[in-house]
């Protein structure tokens, strides 16, 4: 692997990590006039094509899956729906550089995860090196502060839903596709805003949230295209760091377009939470536990 391709793949890697988050830029701007599940639904039925095309031009549109890999294949779609669920409530009512940091701890709960569950070693560094993420994580919150929003236990239950869709990953077998799975997700998360948007008011589309939407989709699409290349162009010991150059697009966007700015506090534990992750990503590079990489997210 030479120097070029590592920062080809970086650069990648970081145009997916833009387009995802002015996805949810996108998505937070759609909420002034479009309910939760009706967006949803919309997008992911755009989600639901691409990737069906995709599956076929890559012949992996499979179905002849054993039990135990359909097995894995719903539990990482049911903890994609539930974490889908859960980041959009949070981000349709907080700042979106709050709960992008928020997010940003998903390498140590995937790390704490996969020692539980299973029982992968965890050394005293990368132990240490969580419990101080997750301290960063509540200064992001902050508890019984001012800036206190319940929403951001939303964006926790995101956390958690998609270190079980992470989990879920690592004991699927290496020859299922992993497009199929995500267009399984994208059919699971689409099933949700369909089932929602059935006992919610509807709105009308304008043609501002129609743009809106249009965008989100296309950036989740592009998102998607970039991630999967970015790990086929570079080594993911250099290439995964750049995952957290979503935080600060996602300042910028929260700044610009959103008049939103994180107090000193939530700051401070955004930048300890990517300190932590960046550590664990290290570390588990030096064990050589490189996890199979699907795409990130269908959200």
């Amino acid at each position: 692997m030479t120097v070029s391709d590592n920062i080809r793949g970086a650069l990648i890697m970081a145009g997916a990590m833009c387009a995802y988050t002015f996805n949810d830029a996108f998505m937070k701007a759609l909420s002034d006039e479009i309910p939760l599940f009706q967006a949803i639904l919309f997008r992911g039925m755009g989600a639901i094509v691409f990737l069906t095309l995709m599956c076929r031009m890559l012949g992996q549109l499979k179905f002849n899956l054993g039990r135990r890999d359909w097995g894995l294949v719903i539990l990482r779609s049911a903890g994609e729906v539930g974490g889908t669920f859960f980041f959009l409530t949070a981000l349709f009512n907080m700042p979106i550089a709050n709960v992008s940091a928020i997010l940003q701890a998903l390498p140590l709960s995937v790390s704490l995860a996969a020692a539980v569950i299973l029982r992968e070693p965890l050394g005293w560094r990368r132990l240490t090196a969580i419990a101080i993420g997750f301290a960063g994580v509540l200064l992001i919150i902050q508890p019984g502060g001012a800036d206190f929003s319940a929403y951001s236990l939303y964006a926790l239950g995101a956390v958690a839903c998609v270190t079980l869709r992470d989990i879920a990953v690592r004991r699927m077998s290496r020859d299922v596709p992993s497009v199929f799975v995500a267009l399984v997700a994208a059919v699971g998360v689409t099933g949700l805003g369909a089932v929602g948007a059935m006992f919610t008011p509807w709105a009308a589309f304008s043609t501002t949230s129609a743009l809106q939407l249009s965008g989100a989709t296309l950036c989740l699409i592009f998102g998607y295209i970039a991630s999967v290349n970015a790990m086929r162009f570079g080594e993911i010991a250099f290439v995964a760091p750049f995952r957290y150059s979503s935080l600060l697009v996602a300042l910028v966007l929260g700044v610009v377009i959103f008049d939103e700015w994180p107090n000193a506090l939530a700051l401070v534990g955004a930048g300890v939470v990517v300190a932590t992750g960046l550590f664990t990503l290290y570390r588990e590079t030096r064990l050589r536990r490189t996890p199979r990489m699907i795409p990130d997210r269908i959200r």
